[in-house]
C-alpha cells in the first residue's frame, strides 16, 4: 500500500498528469495513454521503458476496480 502522500504526489512520468492507484492490483494507471506502472515491494516503477501499454479492455477492468486518484498536490 503507497502512503497518501506519495499517493498525492504521483504523475505519469509521460503526461504529468494523475494515475489511478488500484492496490488490489498493485499498479498505477494511465488512463488516457493506458500505460500500467507497477508497484514492486511498496515502490512505484515510474521508467518509462519499464512501464507497458495495456489493451482497452485491461484499461477498462483497472479503472472499474476501486481506486484513488493520485496527483491531487500536498
Amino acid at each position: 500500500m503507497l502512503s497518501d502522500t506519495l499517493i498525492k504526489l504521483l504523475v505519469c512520468a509521460d503526461d504529468k498528469e494523475s494515475l489511478l492507484y488500484v492496490d488490489s492490483e498493485n499498479v498505477l494507471l494511465n488512463p488516457r495513454s493506458r500505460r500500467l506502472y507497477r508497484i514492486e515491494n511498496g515502490i512505484p516503477v515510474m521508467l518509462l521503458d519499464q512501464s507497458t501499454i495495456v489493451s482497452e479492455e485491461e484499461a477498462a477492468r483497472l479503472s472499474s476496480l476501486p481506486h484513488r486518484v493520485t496527483g491531487t498536490g500536498s
